[in-house]
């Protein structure tokens, strides 16, 4: 498998999700009935994995989860979603990650996450994935292993000149500065983007003065999205921030809509590189904008069958 170029490569989390859909959310030391549950496949890592791979891109995982019922379905899902599993490692000193969610009428969510095994992803699993790592096309990662692990793969992608795709969640306010410098794409969400710069960011304006601060710390690009605003994106060659506005949807359930959006990013990096990237970032926007009209995380990702010819 090594010896052919993969599209995408992603470093990063698996979470067994353990979903609860109840009217609200529940408030400190209150008991509520919902009214359904389900088992689903998440993590940050797993879900950008599955929706570049649901859209065409050739992509590989390199994960850890635990030697149990829990990791076993992992991997099985994986194949299921044609995700090479060549560098999925099963620990037994250590759960797969899991992630308690609750979701209330309105589609907004409310998450406890445990990262067990996804904690354990270090620089020997690098090492065995590095010949992939090193002909991949698009190389993304986040934060839900390791900070020093996630750092490491960025920086052999870029030694090898690919593509990289850096995603700071979930975000801590003492970032490594030397992620900026190694993220062509440096993506991240309101909450994020104002926990890194200390200012709000709740509007286009805001997004705008954020992406520009984020950028001057190394970034060769940052997007910041907005949810129902769509999304901001800041390029070095370019002195004006670019408003991406959204396609309006009825939200059902917003869970891992932002993987969707990177999933799908990492796809359009690795299959059109000339294409622009705010050209990109609206196509992104559609793929997960369809991706929270339906329930669950990964369950509501769309294939490319899904979705308009013209986005292709």
């Amino acid at each position: 498998m090594t010896e052919e170029a993969l599209d995408v490569i992603v470093v990063g989390s698996c979470m067994t999700d353990l979903v609860s859909q109840a009217p609200r959310l529940p408030k400190a030391g209150e008991t509520i009935h919902g009214h359904k549950f389900f088992i689903g496949f998440g993590g940050k890592g797993a879900n950008q994995c599955i929706q570049a791979a649901r859209l065409g891109a050739k992509t590989a995982m390199v994960c850890k989860v635990g030697k149990d019922f829990f990791g076993d379905n992992y991997i099985q899902n994986f194949k299921d979603n044609g995700v090479h599993t060549d560098f999925v490692g099963q620990s037994s000193g250590s759960a797969t990650g899991a992630a308690s969610i609750i979701v209330n009428s309105a589609g907004e969510n409310a998450i406890v996450i445990v990262a067990g095994a996804n904690m354990l992803l270090g620089s020997e699993e690098l090492q065995k994935a590095l010949p992939a790592i090193s002909h991949a096309k698009v190389l993304v990662c986040q934060l839900e292993i390791s900070p020093q692990t996630s750092l490491q793969a960025l920086r052999l992608a870029q030694k090898n000149g690919v593509k990289t795709i850096f995603n700071p969640a979930p975000a801590i306010p003492d970032l490594d500065p030397d992620f900026y410098r190694v993220s062509d794409v440096f993506c991240c969400n309101e909450s994020e983007a104002e926990l890194l710069v200390g200012s709000p960011v709740a509007n286009v304006e805001e997004a705008n003065q954020a992406g520009q601060e984020l950028l001057k710390r190394g970034c060769g690009s940052v997007i910041i999205t907005l949810g129902s605003q769509g999304c901001v994106v800041v390029k070095t060659q370019e002195s004006i921030s670019k408003h991406v506005p959204p396609t309006p949807v009825m939200a059902v359930d917003t869970t891992g809509a932002g993987d969707s959006f990177i999933g799908a990013l990492a796809f359009y990096m690795a299959h059109y590189p000339t294409m622009i990237l705010e050209e990109m970032a609206h196509r992104a926007n559609q793929v997960a904008g369809r991706s929270v009209q339906a329930a669950g995380t990964q369950t509501s990702y769309p294939f490319r069958d899904d979705l308009s010819a013209e986005l292709f």
